[in-house]
């Protein structure tokens, strides 16, 4: 039986000597959404990634993809696509030595499909990878994870070093896969503007927390900016308030109340996880 999630994890915990990456993490992720994974550098985006890939393993805590173990065995890998950080190809490889790699590690390869999409990208089969430019790259590195044919496509922070035309054709390329494959997709980013092309599903990671999941739509819907001490309005939490003004969620109905940009929304919960991630620590660096 298929299971609903692509991703589930409860209390993942992940932690490099005394420092936490992860801390107590629940996510459920459904099939069927391109999710954005939002949050600052080193707040755990890589890191929870990775566990998802079967790189490294977790400290404490479960976590599930696609219903199994991260990387439980060859048929699971086969499942997954992975795109890391800096896009990492073979330098002395050809683009055809890639692809010829890329058939002989996966059983459920599509030649068809990376040829074609090798061509409509405007690669040279000869070229050294070496030799080619940072979005060319990316673009390779992305034919490579797609044409295995997964259920599930995971990028961290794949566009970060391109610059705005070959991020833009990255992101294009991003989302004809996913429709091509039906796959399902997790991007890693710090560019909202990225989140907002691409993504329906939203995951805010901060503090190695999670802060906010969901459908982007449905969390938009949810959060509304008040004016004014939101305190007196029942059914509302607020996330974070200023200068007379507060982002809050609650469906009740607030007189006055704005609608939200997805930026806002982030951001919001970035400065929450902010001040209580420092609040935490100085509360524990007391007690030592």
């Amino acid at each position: 039986m298929e299971t609903p999630h692509v991703l589930h994890a409860e209390r993942l915990t992940k932690r490099y000597g005394r420092r936490a990456a992860l801390t107590n993490c629940d996510l459920m992720i459904p099939r069927g959404h391109v999710v954005g994974l939002v949050g600052p550098n080193g707040a755990g985006k890589s890191t929870l990634l990775q566990l998802a890939c079967g790189l490294i393993r977790p400290t404490s805590g479960t976590l599930s993809v696609l219903g199994s173990r991260p990387a439980a065995n060859a048929d699971h890998l086969a499942r997954v696509g992975f795109v890391a950080q800096d896009t990492p190809v073979y330098a002395s490889f050809s683009v055809a030595d890639h692809l010829k790699m890329g058939a002989w590690l996966n059983s459920s390869w599509d030649p068809a499909l990376a040829n074609r999409r090798i061509a409509e990208v405007g690669l040279d089969p000869a070229q050294k990878a070496g030799r080619l430019s940072g979005g060319q790259r990316a673009q390779l590195a992305m034919t490579i994870a797609a044409a295995k044919r997964p259920e599930l496509l995971i990028f961290d922070e794949p566009a970060a070093a391109l610059d705005p035309l070959a991020r833009r054709g990255f992101m294009h390329s991003l989302v004809e896969f996913v429709g091509e494959l039906g796959a399902s997709a997790v991007l890693s980013s710090h560019l909202l503007s990225d989140v907002e092309q691409v993504c329906d599903y939203l995951v805010v990671l901060c503090d190695s927390r999670i802060q906010v999941a969901g459908p982007v739509r449905e969390l938009l819907a949810s959060h509304h900016r008040i004016a004014g001490d939101p305190a007196r309005i029942a059914g509302v939490e607020v996330i974070w308030a200023e200068h007379g003004r507060a982002l809050a969620r609650g469906h009740a109905a607030v007189p006055g109340a704005e609608p939200v940009a997805l930026e806002e929304l982030v951001l919001a919960y970035m400065s929450r996880a902010a001040v209580t991630g420092a609040v935490s620590r100085g509360s524990a660096a007391v007690a030592r």
